[in-house]
């Protein structure tokens, strides 16, 4: 599966999440390392709810960028 991941920047390294699963968030140092953490706290939700039985919530949410022209 592929889910949306949103990457932000802290003061400390960054944060992510992925908007489909609530409540699931990780933080580390750098982006690649949070990047590594959110995969796997990915899996191990999806893992963890196949355990107990219940639905895996299926990948509705979508990322892009949109370009704006800022006045100057």
């Amino acid at each position: 599966m592929r889910f949306a991941a949103v990457f932000e920047r802290t003061s400390t390294g960054w944060s992510a999440y992925a908007p489909d699963l609530p409540g699931l968030g990780v933080a580390g140092d750098t982006m690649d390392e949070t990047r590594q953490l959110l995969r796997e706290a990915i899996e191990m939700h999806i893992e963890d709810l196949r355990a107990t039985g219940q639905p895996i919530p299926s990948v509705a949410s979508q990322a892009d960028y949109v370009e704006v022209a800022l006045p100057a």
